[in-house]
């Protein structure tokens, strides 16, 4: 058997533990679905609200803010999905009690990461897609004019960035057994303040504003708005793809090599202990 084929098996292995995962926890699964859902049906009434709130003087249009903040939350929430599947892949493994045998096994961490980044943008764009399917229909969202085509090729092109970002920050969790997990959320807190994800990043005082430039979500969310809200062409939509692209194209290499550094370093002062 060719090394190409027994990498592509490898890779698959961890997406199929994955979804083995999900399947054994599908309770969580689907705490976490209705929670999602509630939260981006709670964000998304702002926009209705502030249209009752300022009245007819104001000429606040409801339903285009409601489709703002709609974008906003299913991006979000598509980009962090990939995050914390990422991030949290030693902590699974912790928690599994299989990460001695993960990080000890013959295998290329560049294939590992493989099959845990495919089996996240896949779950990723499930999760989002239900989510999005509910919150249209409840607020009887019209899309015929959306670039939905285009809107998904932002999609697919942010992951790529956050795919790196994912993998840098997933040493803190292998660094910091007992609350390394719970320090990856400052990086989303972050980018969630810089990026634009509830308002125009206009609104920003200056620093933030130079800040989000290096923020791959930034240019995520204004491609997406642009695709649904004003059915910008595919075309049109290059100036945001290219960023996030050549964001990840610099993010993952450099994403391996933090966490090849880290995993010798964890496997040199005996951090790899199932427990913490």
């Amino acid at each position: 058997m060719s090394t190409a084929m027994k990498n592509i098996q490898a890779s698959y292995a961890f997406m199929e533990r994955n979804a083995n995962l999900v399947k054994r926890y599908w309770a969580w699964e689907i705490v976490w679905l209705v929670y999602s859902i509630a939260n981006s049906l709670s964000v998304s009434f702002i926009g209705l609200g502030m249209e009752a709130l300022s009245g007819a003087e104001a000429n606040v249009n409801g339903r285009y803010l409601v489709l703002y903040l709609v974008i906003g939350t299913l991006v979000w929430r598509y980009l962090t999905t990939i995050f914390y599947w990422i991030t949290e892949v030693i902590s699974i493994e912790r928690w599994e009690g299989t990460i001695e045998y993960t990080l000890m096994a013959p295998i290329n961490r560049a294939v590992h990461m493989a099959g845990q980044t495919i089996f996240a943008v896949v779950y990723g764009l499930f999760f989002t897609g239900v989510i999005m399917a509910v919150t249209v229909m409840i607020f009887d969202v019209d899309l015929t004019n959306a670039n939905l085509m285009g809107a998904l090729l932002m999609l697919i092109s942010g992951s790529l960035s956050f795919i790196g970002i994912s993998i840098m920050f997933s040493v803190l969790p292998l660094l910091f057994p007992e609350r390394g997990a719970q320090m990856t959320h400052i990086v989303v807190a972050v980018l969630m303040l810089v990026s634009g994800v509830y308002y125009p990043i206009e609104v920003l005082p200056d620093f933030l504003q130079a800040i989000s430039v290096i923020s791959p979500a930034t240019y995520v969310l204004d491609g997406v708005r642009l695709a649904i809200l004003e059915g910008a062409s595919t075309n049109t939509l290059w100036p945001y793809v290219w960023p996030v692209l050549l964001m990840g194209i610099v993010a993952i290499p450099i994403g391996l090599k933090v966490f090849g550094l880290a995993e010798k370093y964890a496997k040199r002062t005996g951090k790899l202990a199932r427990n913490g």
